[in-house]
C-alpha cells in the first residue's frame, strides 16, 4: 500500500515517506530455499543478536552455487524499485544479504543513509522469509510518518523504500524466536556496485580451479571469528548451534576420536570446525567423513529439509 496523509492526495516518488508493500512477492518455495542457504551458511552479523549471509561471503568460501536463487530475485526487486520510484536503468545493487532477527535484536529510529558510509544508499527492499505470531514474536518494523506506519511480517512480502531521512523507521525488540529477512540495498553509484565483488570473489575460489581439482560444493572455511555469536556475558559458536538445533553435534573424524561422545569445545572451534569431521546423534556417530562444518551443516540441513518437504527420498548420510 502506498503511503498517504490526512487530506492530501497519494505522494509521488518525489514526496515524502513514499513507500510500496507487495504482498506475496516471494514464493513460499523460494522462502524456504534462502531459509536454507542462511541456515547453513550464516556468520555473525552487524548487531548483537543478528546473523548475516551475505554474497561476498558466499563467494568467498566456494559456496558460488548457492548465490543462484539470488539472481532473479535481485533483478525483480530492482526492476519494482526502479518502476515505481521512477527511475528506470539507473540503480546498482549495493548489498544483497539474508538477515536473522534473534531474541533480544532490535533497532532504535534511523534511516538506511544514516553513517558517513552509506550515503551512496538510495533505496531498501525487504523480503520477508517467515511469519509474524508463528515462527517468532515482536519484530515489527515501524515507520516514523507517514503510511502504512508499520509492516506485519508475512513471508513472501516485500516493502521497499528510500534509504534516506523521509522513511525513518526501527525494528521492535524480537521477544521470541527469529526473525529473518533477505534486505537489499540499491545506489546510484556504480562503484558501489556488488556485483564485480562477487565476481572478483568468484574468480578467486571455484572459478580459478582446473574442473578435476574443483568440487564446488564443499565450502572453504573462513574466518572462524566470523561464526562467533556473542550473547549476554557468553556467546556460542553459529555451525554448532545450529546443528545443535537439528539434533547433531560434530565429531572427530579419526576412528579414535570418533568414539567420543562429546561435541567440540564450544570455545575452542577452530580444533575441530575447520578440519574434516563427522556428525554424530546421541550415541551414534556417522560414517561419512565431511571436509568442513559447514559441508557438513549444508548436507545435514539438506537432508532435513527434504525430509520435511515430503519429498520421495532424502540423501541418506
Amino acid at each position: 500500500t502506498m503511503a498517504t496523509t490526512a487530506a492530501s492526495p497519494p505522494p509521488t516518488a518525489a514526496e515524502d515517506n513514499v513507500r510500496l508493500l507487495l504482498p506475496g512477492f516471494l514464493s513460499p518455495e523460494t522462502c524456504k530455499e534462502l531459509e536454507f542457504v542462511h541456515r547453513s551458511c550464516g556468520t555473525a552479523g552487524y548487531r548483537p543478536s543478528v546473523v548475516s549471509t551475505s554474497l561476498p561471503h558466499l563467494a568467498a568460501t566456494g559456496c558460488g552455487h548457492l548465490l543462484l536463487p539470488f539472481v532473479p530475485i535481485r533483478e525483480r526487486l530492482r526492476d519494482a524499485v526502479e518502476s515505481f520510484f521512477s527511475c528506470h536503468f539507473d540503480l546498482f545493487v549495493e548489498f544483497t544479504g539474508l538477515v536473522s532477527w534473534c531474541k533480544g535484536a532490535s533497532i532504535g529510529w534511523h534511516s538506511d543513509d544514516n553513517k558517513p558510509y552509506l550515503r551512496q544508499r538510495a533505496f531498501t527492499a525487504v523480503c520477508y522469509l517467515n511469519n509474524h505470531g508463528k515462527d517468532f514474536k515482536g519484530g515489527l518494523l515501524k515507520f516514523q510518518d507517514g503510511e502504512p506506519s508499520s509492516v506485519i511480517p508475512v513471508a513472501g512480502d516485500a516493502v521497499i523504500y528510500t534509504a534516506d531521512n523521509r522513511n525513518v523507521h526501527c525494528v521492535d525488540e524480537v521477544t521470541e524466536g527469529e526473525r529473518l529477512t533477505l534486505t537489499l540495498w540499491f545506489t546510484r553509484d556504480s562503484s558501489f556496485d556488488e556485483d564485480p565483488k562477487l565476481l572478483s570473489f568468484l574468480s578467486q575460489t571455484s572459478l580459478s580451479y582446473e574442473p578435476a581439482d574443483q568440487n564446488s560444493y564443499i565450502p572453504l572455511p573462513a574466518s572462524d571469528n566470523m561464526y562467533w555469536f556473542s550473547y549476554d556475558q557468553s556467546g556460542f559458536d553459529i555451525r554448532c548451534a545450529r546443528m545443535h538445533i537439528l539434533g547433531f553435534s560434530f565429531r572427530a573424524s579419526s576412528d579414535e576420536d570418533s568414539k567420543s561422545t562429546s561435541a567440540a569445545p564450544a570455545d575452542d572451534p577452530i580444533e575441530l570446525l575447520g578440519k574434516p569431521l563427522r556428525i554424530g546423534r546421541a550415541d551414534d556417530v556417522f560414517g561419512k567423513i565431511f571436509a568442513n562444518s559447514l559441508h557438513a551443516l549444508q548436507v545435514t540441513t539438506f537432508c532435513i529439509l527434504s525430509f520435511l518437504s515430503g519429498f520421495d527420498s532424502a540423501v541418506r548420510l
